[in-house]
């Protein structure tokens, strides 16, 4: 008897065809959908979710690759900024397709990654990259670059679970820490003054911008 796969997507739980169709789960306005991992944490491996995060913001940081170049620049200075993040009541969490032994290994030979004070996940099945649409595959080619690992993605996710900001570039391309915060301010902020949206480069305490009719042309 021929065997057949079935159409129910571990991913979300649902059934639709093909599965390959849901790759990138995650979409700004929308609920992310929970998924559980393993971390390296304050020196001990720890299993978490996303569910628990519920209450507080969180900040998922995608980085290619533990011992690499750009990707400890960019931990090291969310290191940094960490108790701001804290501060406004957010979690910041990075990701890699690295496993938490090879976090662990990293974290105790670099000076900087040892700074870290965040959760560090684990993907090495690549699940997470995949359904934030950030893992990197290879398709029909012989060699892809990169190929499974994930790209630099920043996503922004509130109490609720409802995704607000994401942000991908080309592993190429470092991120600025303090931008990410920005963001989160700003996200804060509409969320808690309805109807009032945040101009480019705002910043906690500069003007907001309520639209109407009346700003039609003006700006």
């Amino acid at each position: 008897m021929k065997e057949t796969k079935s159409n129910y997507c571990e991913h979300c739980g649902e059934f639709h065809d093909p599965v390959r169709d849901h790759a990138s789960l995650v979409k700004v306005g929308e609920p992310v959908p929970d998924f559980a991992f393993e971390a390296y944490h304050k020196g001990v491996i720890t299993e978490m979710s996303l569910s628990q995060l519920r209450g507080k913001w969180a900040v998922i940081v995608f980085y290619p690759a533990d011992f690499t170049f750009v990707c400890p620049t960019e931990l090291e200075e969310l290191a940094k900024l960490y108790p701001k993040f804290q501060a406004a009541n957010a979690e910041v969490i990075s990701v890699s397709t690295d496993t938490v032994h090879t976090h662990k290994a990293w974290h105790d030979v670099s000076p900087g990654i040892r700074e870290i004070k965040y959760p560090m996940a684990a993907d090495p099945s690549g699940k997470l990259a995949l359904a934030f649409g950030v893992l990197i595959e290879g398709g029909e080619a012989a060699l892809t670059p990169d190929e499974g690992l994930a790209l630099r993605g920043s996503f922004i996710i509130d109490p609720a679970g409802i995704l607000r900001s994401m942000e991908v570039s080309d592993n190429s391309i470092g991120r600025k820490g303090a931008e990410t915060l920005r963001k989160l301010h700003a996200a804060q902020y509409v969320e808690t003054h309805k109807g009032k949206v945040c101009p480019a480069s705002w910043e906690p305490g500069d003007d907001t911008l309520e639209p109407g009719l009346n700003l039609v042309g003006k700006l």
